[in-house]
Order: C-alpha cells, then structure tokens, then sequence
C-alpha cells in the first residue's frame, strides 16, 4: 500500500505544478523588472516605428503620474497630451496620426528606466517625451542611447550634460541659475543659504552657484540637503532664523515645498522678512501650495502664464478650455508643449521618423512658442530660451520683475564663465 501512496502523491503534486505555471502564462505574471533589467544591460535596439495598419505612428509619454513628483508632472503630461491632439486635428505629421502611449514613472528611477525600454522595445515609440528630475533623466538617458532612441526633457535642470539621443527643451544652467544668482546679489544681498531636495540637480546646482557666488562677491551661509518627498522643515527653518541670510537659493522638489513654505509662514517668516527664490516652483505648485503662503517670494523660469505674446493668449485659453478655467500653465508646461512641435517639425524637415535623420534636421528648429521665439542649438540639442525672474502675487501669478531681453544660447558646461572650469566634469 506504501508505495501506492507515494505514486498517488508525487502525481497529484505534478499536477499541482502544472496548474500553478499555467495559471500564471493566463495571466501574464513575469518577475519585477530590476534595475538592471531596465537600465546599463538594455543592448537591442529599437526598431523604427512600422505603421501598424491604422495609418498611426506611436509616441511616448513618460511622467510621474503618482508619488512625490505628480504634484508637478500631471499638468506636463496634460500640456502635451494637448499639442499631439492639435497636432492630430491639423492632419498629423506626414500624413500619420500620433498615437500617445502614456506611462507612469510614479516618481521612482528604476521604474522611469523600465518605462522607457517598454516604450522603444514594445511600443516601438519614435519619441518619447517626458521626466522632471534629474534622477529620472539620468536613469532615462542610458536606456535612450542604447536603444538608438529619442527623448524630450521639458524641465530646467542642472547642465553639464548633453546626449546625443535627448532634446533639452528647459533651461539649462545659463539660462536659469546663473542670471537668477547675479540679480539677487545685485539687487537682494549677498548671504546665501542654500537649500535643496538631496538627488543630483540641488546638489550639483549649488555646486554651480558657490563657485559663482565665491567668483562674484557672495558668502554661503549655509547648504542643507532633504530627501525627495521630506515634510518636516522646523529645524532648517529655526537654521535660518539663527544664521539671518539675505536670500534662501530654493532647490527643493515636489511636494516638499508645500511642507517648507507653509512651515516658513507659520514661523512667522514672510517674503517681507526672507527673500526666497525657487527654481522648481511654479505656477502649478502655487497652486498646490496657496498664493497667500507664497506671495511676494520669487522664482527664475523662461516662462510665465502673464508673459505677453499672442502665442501664450492662445495657449492659455486653450488649455483652460481642454483642462479647467482654474488650471494654470507654467514653464515646464509650456516646454512640455512646445517640445511636441520642435520634434514634429523635425520629422517634417527630415521627411521620416527615423531618430538620426530626425536629429540631423533638427538642427536650428526655430518656433514661435508660448514664451517667445525659441531655436534648437545644433551644437548640443538645447534651446535657446529667454530668461525671466518673476514674483509672486496674490491671485497665483508671477509679476516679472526681470528678463534677459533676448533668447540666451545654451550653454550647458557653463565654456563662457572663467569660473565655470571648476565645475565641469570630472572635477
């Protein structure tokens, strides 16, 4: 009988096996991607997108649709989600209708990685357009080049970079930082306090501005570091009521910054007290954050939703028709858009979407977008961008207390700066 058992059990327990590994093939069950899957060992390279029967070519969106960043990258997503529509109703680009791919890189590195080699490799995107932090930038821009892709980054950042397979279409260093830095010591005083979210862009943007304030007269009073998503601001708050410097440098991120300026103004700090200047808080986050906590502090950006041309009227009335007459626009918004149409026109200039022509015809891309003229500089594939220093009013919007005049080439490893050598990389 013995035996008998035990052939009965080792069956049934096959059986069981079998069951288990087909239920899982049914669902589609595959081990969590890693890091790595997703990031330095991705070697195939994408296909060109094929037209896969419904006359429509595939594009990538990849934003923080959840977590810390969503705060600031929803609205992106939506503001090009609104330039492929327009895009699509005015006939597409060479006869072909975009079809938006949208994924959630939910505020995590690893994930925007795994994103964007589900976007080439599967999807067969011929761009993808998306990121906030410079943390999802560097974790995209491996799987990119590897795979002979394209990707636009909307978002001012810290510089030193620049990728053969990444459009810039926000500020880099010069046209942001930099300016921001010589009009607050000219005008607001010369006692920094530096503080920022504790990932690449705060550190190495205020990397970049103690080498300039040192070149420039100023003295760092203090630098301090958060994590991503950090909410308790008492004791850097009680840091600078000690330390009383001229000008608080902001480099915080996300949701962080609703936490540090609401505990600001309950320490009964104001911007009549402190000047603070941002450089990731814009119209969206004021609206996050509340107009009467913010008001009269400053921010550098490119571009703001009072900026005056005819383009920004039309864009503005358009989004809040598509979104809501109580949504804002605001810089990353607004490159988010305008990025759509540079490549768009790229394509059309190339006469096909393949990546390499596409770059090659990019090459001194001008368009009239919402901010002003801007123009793709053929020598690293950022854009020419005006600079503009606003503050914050009580309805919300920025009154622009400075602009550059004209759009300043990009200049992403800081070559026209004596003091720049200092920070370039490598050192």
């Amino acid at each position: 009988m013995k035996p008998a058992k035990k052939g009965i059990t080792a069956l049934m327990t096959v059986c069981l096996s079998l069951s288990a590994l087909l239920a899982g093939c049914a669902s589609g069950t595959k081990p969590a991607a890693t890091a790595s899957d997703s990031g330095a060992k991705t070697e195939a390279k994408a296909e060109a997108p094929k037209d896969s029967g419904d006359n429509t070519v595939p594009v990538g969106i990849l934003h923080s649709l959840t977590g810390t960043m969503s705060i600031s990258e929803v609205s992106v997503r939506d503001a090009t989600l609104m330039a492929i529509e327009e895009i699509n109703q005015a006939g597409g680009v060479l006869g072909k209708q975009l079809r938006p791919i949208v994924e959630d890189g939910a505020s995590d590195w690893p994930t925007f990685a795994e994103k964007t080699k589900k976007l080439l490799q599967k999807d067969k995107a011929a761009v993808i357009f998306g990121g906030w932090t410079s943390a999802s930038r560097k974790a995209v821009l491996p799987v990119v080049e590897q795979n002979k892709g394209l990707f636009f980054y909307p978002v001012q950042y810290e510089g030193l970079e620049s990728s053969p397979n990444i459009f810039y279409t926000g500020a880099t260093t010069n046209q942001q930082i930099v300016p921001a830095v010589t009009w607050l010591l000219q005008n607001k005083g010369k006692k920094f306090f530096l503080l920022g979210s504790d990932y690449v862009f705060p550190r190495t943007a205020n990397k970049i501005i103690k080498e300039q304030l040192k070149a420039e007269g100023g003295t760092l009073i203090a630098e301090e570091y958060t994590p991503l998503g950090h909410t308790d601001y008492n004791t850097i708050i009680s840091k600078i009521k000690k330390e009383k410097p001229d000008v608080v440098f902001n480099t915080l991120n996300g949701d962080s910054n609703v936490a540090f300026f609401k505990q600001l103004k309950d320490a009964g700090i104001t911007s009549k007290d402190l000047t603070t200047l941002s450089v990731s808080v814009a119209e969206e986050e004021i609206r996050g954050i509340g107009a009467s906590v913010l008001e009269g502090h400053y921010a550098a950006w490119n571009y703001f939703q009072t900026t005056d041309t005819p383009e920004n009227k039309k864009f503005v009335e358009a989004y809040k028709a598509k979104y809501g007459k109580d949504r804002v626009t605001d810089d990353p918004i607004e490159a988010g858009y305008f990025g759509v149409y540079l490549w768009a026109e790229a394509v059309k200039k190339a006469g096909s979407f393949d990546v390499d022509k596409v770059k090659a015809a990019a090459k001194g891309i001008e368009f009239n977008a919402p901010g002003g003229k801007v123009k793709i500089d053929g020598d690293n594939q950022h854009v020419y961008k005006t600079v503009r220093i606003g503050e914050v009013q009580p309805d919300g919007q920025f009154k622009e207390v400075w602009n550059s005049g004209q759009p300043v080439k990009p200049d992403p490893f800081l070559k026209t700066y004596p003091w720049g050598a200092a920070v370039s990389p490598g050192k």
